[in-house]
């Protein structure tokens, strides 16, 4: 019989090829084809248990083959949420039932409108956008004034869209709504001249409806005109109606200087500083919330006008004025004028004034506004007296920049907050798209609020197939409908959809509980902690990775992901890492299938949803993801391997067993629950059969005292403890393995010592 040890240093030493063999056997392979050939296609627990060549398959490779007839139990197992640790497979002591369970996806993946990722990007482009407002003025401004310098027609104004758009914008025009006829016609013009198109263009336009009115008034009867609800009388405030309405285009002539031709006078420019000043504040103002250059233009208009108050009525009769120190003091929108004047007109020193007295919770904000100024109880200033002084101005001006956008940012906070809890509710993409709040918060997100898209084509963005190329969305040509369509999951029929990531739910709770158990084993109560927060960091990150250039530059995940593995990253770089994930799988001479550690990385890499190019892939549909397909072939060919071995030496079984099982050993305690590892260690230190009847905590202190557990993770070291089985196995096997035998088969680094072959020898002769 061959010695143990040389069966066992035969298979090991190239543990790759001796796998190759075992998958080449006919029947092993006709079986591991039939399984990957049909997994794919089962989508249920029933058809799963039903077909016994693939589930008998899975058991085997998990080491359950002995609870193959078990399937009302393994149903159980199946059906478990592997996120709640009181879910049945988790709460299992045997670990293979939870390895089991985690092998599928049977209920694992969540239809979901928006995940946490997704929800907290949107949101934060959502911050961004309103961040970003003020910089964006400030950029078109900065390019309005450098840019209109060079025009010199109307044409060439017309023809600039971010030049003509500044300026519509800026006088409360709709670009959209604007010919180029009456465009040229107005900056050409003369406000001034009554004879000027702008002037006769709005004259025109008036006394049409004014014709109407009077053809109105001259055909109906007396009575139908002092009917108000006659059709005659109705008619007749509809054309009144767009007669007070009609909009000013005086403003948009002012603004320019070109001559009735549309060209400019030699020497003139389309605008002088002053024109542009008043444009600049008018599309300051015009934006749809405040920014800081808004509120600076207030802030200079206030400390330019305050000195010229001379009672309480120039405050109140300026509604610029009195919103800027309204906001200022913190007061309600509400705050009438009556209210702010009984505020700036009373005696702080008569503890009955008002601002003494009323207010109730802006009660101290109405005693600071009224020490704010120096009004006397009539509203007006004593004899050499200023309505502030220039430290009542300062600090007025201070509290205004502190406080200008409270309410916008009052406002975003409650839109946020009614986002989040009614996209909890989504069941499907129309009800998504009726929810305005919701509408709001994503389009203004992705900068596509003032595009006025409709419904259909909105619908048609969130329903495209992000992984297709030819999908709707790309069609467009714009990315903020790529946004957009990135931050919710909508199958092509609206239905609700699972998240495109990096890794699916299953995956990530795969990699990140991996982590924890591998840091955990032996570290400290501080070390666990810091693993947990590291697990949710990944867990978290992992949500926004993109591409697969995102994930391998983080090496914060790249650390992560190789410790969860079992691997130490500090052997690896990020480089060599890299070409894992570029390898093509389906090429033996890749770089990938020609490393050592190939299984490993294979189902890294497998565990990732990147296609070739590197980008977001839908992952293959069915039960089983490429890793956990991966894991199963895996598993069992290494338990035919051991199995077959097992054959003709039950030690070299052992032996393999232990081998692959070891990096799971966490305590003495493991050792003892699985009769085949602790019958590799009774045998590897000589612990008598008696030692089994002992109390569990004897002979969990009797092999700590004789072992290190953590020696179980250090691969030099448990090749030496197997190297001692497989001689000791031999020996208390009565095994007739001949010195020789042993020196040809210790050639590799793992030989026996010959210190140890002397051992070896008395102990079988009987010597000394």
């Amino acid at each position: 019989m061959v010695s143990t040890y040389l069966d066992y240093n035969l298979i090991t030493r190239d543990m790759k090829t001796s796998i190759r063999r075992t998958s080449e056997q006919v029947q092993v392979a006709r079986e591991t084809e039939y399984y990957k050939a049909n997994i794919g296609n089962v989508t249920s627990i029933d058809e799963f248990l039903d077909d016994y060549r693939l589930y008998s398959y899975a058991m085997k490779a998990h080491g359950l083959e002995d609870m193959t007839y078990a399937k009302a139990f393994m149903r159980k197992v199946m059906e478990s949420d592997l996120s709640d640790e009181s879910s049945y497979a988790n709460v299992l002591t045997d670990e293979r039932y939870r390895n089991f369970a985690q092998a599928f996806s049977f209920s694992q993946s969540t239809e979901v409108v928006q995940s946490d990722a997704q929800e907290d990007a949107l949101i934060g482009l959502y911050n961004q956008s309103i961040a970003n407002l003020n910089d964006a003025v400030t950029t078109d401004t900065n390019y309005f004034n450098a840019a209109i310098d060079t025009v010199t027609t109307a044409d060439q104004l017309w023809q600039n869209e971010k030049l003509k758009n500044y300026v519509l914008t800026a006088l409360g025009f709709d670009p959209d709504y604007m010919s180029y006829a009456h465009f040229k016609g107005v900056v050409s013009s003369d406000e001034s001249d009554s004879s000027s198109y702008v002037n006769t263009a709005a004259a025109a336009y008036k006394q049409g409806y004014q014709d109407k009115i009077d053809a109105i008034e001259a055909s109906a009867s007396a009575a139908d005109l002092a009917d108000s609800t006659s059709t005659a009388s109705q008619q007749i405030a509809q054309y009144q109606a767009v007669i007070d309405s009609a909009p000013d285009y005086t403003p948009l002539a002012a603004a320019f200087n070109f001559q009735s031709d549309g060209t400019l006078a030699a020497g003139d420019l389309p605008m002088t500083d002053t024109q542009k000043a008043s444009v600049n504040e008018a599309y300051a103002f015009a934006q749809p919330r405040l920014s800081s250059s808004a509120a600076l233009l207030n802030k200079e208009y206030y400390e330019s006008t305050i000195g010229s108050v001379t009672s309480v009525d120039d405050i109140l009769s300026n509604t610029r004025l009195f919103a800027y120190i309204r906001i200022a003091y913190g007061l309600p929108s509400s705050l009438l004028t009556s209210t702010m004047e009984n505020i700036l007109t009373s005696d702080l020193s008569d503890s009955t004034s008002y601002a003494n007295t009323q207010g109730g919770e802006y009660n101290a904000a109405y005693k600071e506004l009224a020490a704010a100024f120096n009004f006397q109880t009539d509203g007006t200033l004593a004899s050499g007296d200023t309505a502030q002084t220039t430290e009542q101005i300062a600090t007025t001006s201070a509290y205004w920049m502190t406080r200008y956008n409270d309410a916008d940012d009052a406002a975003d906070e409650s839109l946020i907050e009614s986002y989040k809890t009614l996209i909890s509710v989504v069941a499907d993409i129309d009800d998504l798209l009726a929810d305005t709040k919701i509408m709001q918060l994503a389009l203004t997100a992705v900068g596509l609020e003032d595009e006025g898209d409709t419904t259909r084509k909105l619908k048609k963005v969130l329903t495209s197939d992000l992984t297709d190329p030819k999908s709707y969305v790309y069609t467009l040509k714009d990315d903020r409908y790529v946004e957009l369509a990135k931050a919710f999951n909508f199958d092509t029929d609206g239905t609700l959809g699972v998240p495109t990531m990096a890794q699916s739910e299953t995956e990530i709770l795969n990699t990140a509980k991996s982590y924890v158990v591998e840091k955990s084993r032996f570290g400290t109560e501080e070390e666990k902690t810091e693993a947990t927060e590291e697990s949710q960091y990944y867990s978290a990150e992992i949500g926004t990775i993109e591409t697969r250039n995102d994930l391998l530059s983080n090496r914060r995940l790249v650390d992560f992901i190789l410790v969860a593995a079992g691997l130490d990253p500090e052997e690896y770089t990020t480089d060599y890492v890299r070409q894992m994930f570029e390898s093509d799988f389906s090429d033996p001479k890749s770089f990938i299938n020609t490393e050592p550690d190939t299984t490993i990385f294979k189902e890294i890499v497998a565990s990732y949803n990147f296609d070739s190019e590197g980008n977001l892939a839908k992952p293959a549909e069915g039960i089983q993801t490429a890793r956990g397909l991966l894991e199963t072939e895996d598993l069992y060919l290494n338990q035919t391997l051991e199995e077959q071995q097992g054959e003709d030496n039950a030690g070299v079984r052992l032996a393999l067993y232990f081998r692959r099982m070891a990096s799971g050993v966490t305590t003495a305690y493991d050792l003892l629950a699985d009769s085949a590892l602790l019958e590799v260690i009774q045998t590897t230190f000589s612990i008598p059969e008696e030692m089994s009847s002992a109390d569990v905590d004897v002979q969990y202190d009797y092999i700590n005292r004789v072992l290190d557990v953590e020696d179980l993770h250090d691969p030099e070291k448990l090749e030496k403890l197997l190297v001692r089985f497989t001689a000791l196995y031999d020996v208390e096997n009565n095994t007739d393995v001949s010195p020789a035998e042993l020196i040809m088969s210790g050639s590799g680094g793992n030989g026996i010592s010959a210190d140890t072959l002397l051992s070896l020898t008395q102990l079988r002769t009987g010597g000394a």
